[in-house]
């Protein structure tokens, strides 16, 4: 019966969107713009979109940052209200509809009549992006995206920027963070060719992040190379993998960098186990227990990795300090 309905509204938009098309000439709606290109082919945007859903990790922020407030966007960190992180300076004059993040609710997304949808970071599943498209030109992940959510904070920037007409913009906010970037890895020569483990607990489960996870290649730019033995580890699409209790000193590191999911900083920093590692025991740990830092540092949005080098690298430099000889 859902899928049916499903169908129903499904094509209930388009043949709405088919009329408005044919009445383009009299009712001045937006021409299209520009050919945006993604792991999912190329799309045509509307020149002027005015109603954007923004259903990707960070794109709503994203967009917002661009000068245009989306109608309908998904909380991935589960900040509450709105969606926005303290990290973002910008707010909404009238509050989108809040929508899921791992499941997209198709008729949800309907019900806003989009003329653009923008899924930049997401699982990239095919049927589900079929299914979104079907309602209104969606930008997915940049072309060479090949692990669900690693859509890099310049590479969303990048795309959102192009597919809402705002490049200019868009341009400027990458020079900004790629500025503070430059500064911190200025400011801070000794993280040159040192090893990082990023690990997490979830759920009383340990887990580490690879290769093309945004975390891991928001330290790879500041200067320090993944852990091999957590790099070799990687398997096709994923960002992450998962430690048994018994392998817990590969989250051994030059540099270990942790936060917990769905718990508190005490879920790691009491934990026997973990503490036992070298890199703890000698003061070479970081655990971002901030809730906000902790999501800033996830959200790998412009905004948020610039809170992040604000915040988290300074830590990290103190880690490294603390651990040299006097």
């Amino acid at each position: 019966m859902r899928k049916s309905r499903l169908v129903l509204l499904v094509s209930a938009v388009v043949v709405a969107a088919l009329t408005m098309s044919a009445c383009s000439s009299d009712s001045g709606a937006a021409a299209d713009g520009a050919t945006v290109s993604t792991i999912f082919g190329d799309v045509t945007v509307p020149s002027n979109p005015q109603r954007v859903v923004a259903l990707g990790w960070s794109d709503a922020e994203t967009a917002l940052a661009l000068g245009v407030e989306p109608v309908g966007a998904s909380d991935w960190l589960a900040v509450g209200g709105d969606g926005l992180g303290p990290w973002v300076d910008e707010s909404y004059t009238t509050p989108p509809t809040m929508l899921g993040t791992y499941d997209v609710n198709i008729e949800s997304v309907a019900a806003l009549d989009p003329d653009l949808i923008l899924w930049t970071r997401s699982t990239n599943d095919q049927a589900t992006y079929d299914k979104l498209s079907a309602l209104a030109p969606t930008v997915g992940a940049p072309v060479g995206t090949d692990i669900a959510y690693s859509t890099t904070w310049d590479g969303q920037t990048e795309l959102v920027a192009q597919a809402l007409g705002k490049e200019a913009q868009g341009h400027t906010l990458v020079s900004e963070t790629t500025t503070d970037f430059d500064a911190a890895v200025a400011d801070n020569p000794e993280f040159d060719g040192k090893s990082v483990a990023v690990g997490t607990l979830y759920s009383g489960q340990l887990g580490a992040y690879v290769d093309g996870d945004t975390r891991v290649e928001f330290m790879k730019k500041l200067g320090f190379t993944n852990s091999p033995t957590i790099a070799s580890q990687a398997q096709p699409g994923k960002f992450a993998i998962d430690l048994s209790a018994e392998n817990v000193a590969q989250l051994d590191s030059d540099l270990t960098v942790m936060f917990p999911i769905f718990s508190g900083a005490d879920a790691i920093t009491n934990d026997p186990s973990i503490q036992g590692l070298p890199s703890a025991r000698d003061g070479r740990m970081v655990v971002l227990g901030d809730p906000d830092l902790n999501n800033a540092f996830s959200s790998a949005s412009a905004a948020g990795t610039r809170y992040a080098i604000e915040n988290a690298v300074p830590l990290f430099a103190a880690s490294l300090k603390a651990d040299m000889p006097a």
